[in-house]
């Protein structure tokens, strides 16, 4: 009985460390995701190329990268997970596609996507 009761514990104590681990997961994944939503909402200026702000009450940073013909990449990372939305320079404005958000990066130069 004992040793199937120290089983037991043991599976327990496994599946609560996975499950803590989801949690945290999808808790980056969220912050990101929120970051990058409020990336695409601030106020980006046309210079210099590559700005870059935190994410207000966390670590998550969002930069916004200005590219060859009036290209834009805006950039969101939060411990290791990073979520990356294009856009354009229009009139003096950045405007970001509304295809959404993407967990890979969208560009040929990889070295573009990352922060800098």
């Amino acid at each position: 009985g004992s040793l199937l009761l120290q089983g037991m514990s043991q599976q327990d104590r496994s599946f609560a460390s996975r499950v803590s681990m989801e949690s945290q997961s999808l808790r980056r994944q969220a912050i990101v995701q929120s970051a990058l939503a409020w990336g695409k909402m601030h106020s980006w200026q046309t210079q210099p190329a590559v700005q870059c702000s935190q994410y207000a009450g966390t670590d998550a940073q969002v930069c916004l990268r200005l590219l060859a013909d009036n290209e834009a990449l805006l950039i969101a990372d939060y411990e290791g997970v990073s979520l990356w939305r294009t856009g354009e320079v229009i009139d003096g404005n950045i405007v970001f596609s509304p295809r959404g958000w993407s967990d890979f990066c969208p560009l040929k130069e990889r070295a573009l996507c990352q922060l800098p």
